[in-house]
């Protein structure tokens, strides 16, 4: 079996690399050429934990191979995963595609899109006579730990009425059939819909003990044991239920395409609605304690930990730390920040007006007051006490509670965690 993965972007290299680990033939189609020269080194423009190591590892075994014909790729696979970067470029690649098959191929469709997308393709090439069978499976992969995702999924979702379609996808993905991941066979609306409502779920969860810790601060409760006892009930699961904002450019394009979805069918999605509410307004609420707790940021020196919107990723975008800087900025605070990694990203998107400092303790410096912002586990080790010394208040606001109160009081800091008192 041969794959075709079109596109070289994050999500069509994180497929590609994986599926090439699992022993198959993969070629990879990139139509910027510099780009594709440097991930056929092993060189990836963002960052992912573990990505680089397998990408260098199947090129080097000859089983992943980087090309920019796409007649050439498209020709020799027999299974091709569209992994297009812009959904709205979607649909008319997929019709190229299908015009470049030389015979019955399959054509997955894992690049996020609206409900309907697979329907009114798999329909234009019906109506053209193209026999190209259509498959709707979208890959729940999370920035930072796709690689864990993708070997470890919790489900294989294939929306399709095609049999043949389905046993080569099962015997592609074998090595997780044989260890026991489910494969749900279904409509195209269904797979599509099984993503965004997914993230609108997580958002929700996410949302409800956002809520919850804002009373856990009123009623002296504390909100990271009320998320442990709460996610130890197997019906509820502790994942996504701690405080904080969902980010992430995948989340917010389900979010929306969900909502929009549901407007257009006449359809009101009050918990959906309630819970994007909720989750915009966290970053709100981590500005009134910081400006409670100073009196005003106007004038003031505020050190940011972390810029990227999850741990062991470089995205920024729809990140809370990015959100609050750029409030702390409108409030006239004066912005010093760190990031092990996404530093560049975020100074694309924020430009200079921010300090960017080469670490956390140099962000310390005579700052009124440290943000923990993004939850690295680098920031759990850091010395405190050293930080005691050059900071100018010792004000700890802990947006992620990855910290130890206790400590951090014993130490002489003011610490300000979420839904702790």
């Amino acid at each position: 079996m041969h794959v075709g993965v079109y596109g070289c972007g994050y999500l069509g290299t994180v497929v590609a690399a994986c599926l090439a680990d699992f022993g198959v033939a993969v070629t990879a189609y990139g139509n910027d050429a510099v780009n594709t020269t440097l991930l056929a080194s092993g060189v990836l423009p963002f960052h992912e934990k573990n990505l680089s190591e397998i990408v260098r590892r199947s090129v080097r075994s000859g089983r992943l191979t980087y090309s920019t014909h796409l007649q050439s790729m498209v020709q020799r696979a027999e299974i091709i995963y569209l992994a297009e970067d812009n959904s709205r470029l979607l649909e008319e690649t997929a019709m190229d595609i299908a015009r470049d098959c030389a015979h019955e191929q399959i054509l997955v469709l894992i690049t996020p899109a609206p409900v309907g997308t697979a329907r009114r393709i798999e329909d234009r090439l019906n109506a053209e006579g193209r026999h190209v069978t259509i498959v709707s499976h979208p890959v729940f992969l999370s920035e930072g730990c796709a690689v864990e995702d993708f070997n470890w999924p919790d489900r294989i979702v294939l929306g399709t009425s095609s049999g043949p379609a389905v046993h080569a996808l099962k015997l592609l993905y074998r090595p997780l059939v044989m260890r026991g991941v489910p494969v749900i066979v279904t409509t195209h609306e269904t797979a599509e819909l099984v993503r965004e409502a997914s993230t609108a779920f997580l958002a929700t969860k996410v949302s409800f003990i956002n809520e919850l810790s804002t009373l856990c601060e009123h009623i002296k409760a504390d909100a990271v044991d009320l998320a442990l006892a709460l996610g130890l009930d197997k019906r509820i699961a502790p994942r996504c239920l701690q405080p904080g904002s969902l980010g992430g450019s995948f989340a917010e394009f389900d979010m929306e395409s969900l909502a929009n979805l549901a407007a257009g069918s006449g359809v009101s999605l009050k918990i959906l609605t309630a819970a994007r509410e909720v989750n915009l307004d966290f970053c709100n609420r981590i500005m009134q304690k910081i400006s409670n707790v100073l009196a005003t940021v106007s004038g003031k020196q505020v050190g940011v930990l972390g810029l990227s919107f999850k741990p062991n990723t470089n995205s920024v975008a729809s990140s809370g730390s990015m959100q609050l800087v750029r409030q702390l900025m409108v409030s006239g605070a004066h912005v010093r920040a760190y990031d092990p990694i996404a530093m560049p990203d975020a100074r694309q998107e924020l430009g200079s007006d921010v300090c960017y400092c080469d670490s956390a303790y140099s962000v310390a410096e005579g700052a009124d007051a440290l943000v923990l912002s993004t939850g690295w586990p680098e920031f759990r080790a850091l010395d405190f006490d050293r930080i005691k010394r050059v900071i100018r208040r010792p004000v700890v606001v802990d947006t992620k509670n990855l910290l130890d109160g206790a400590r951090m009081r014993a130490l002489g800091f003011e610490y300000l965690g979420v839904g702790r008192t």
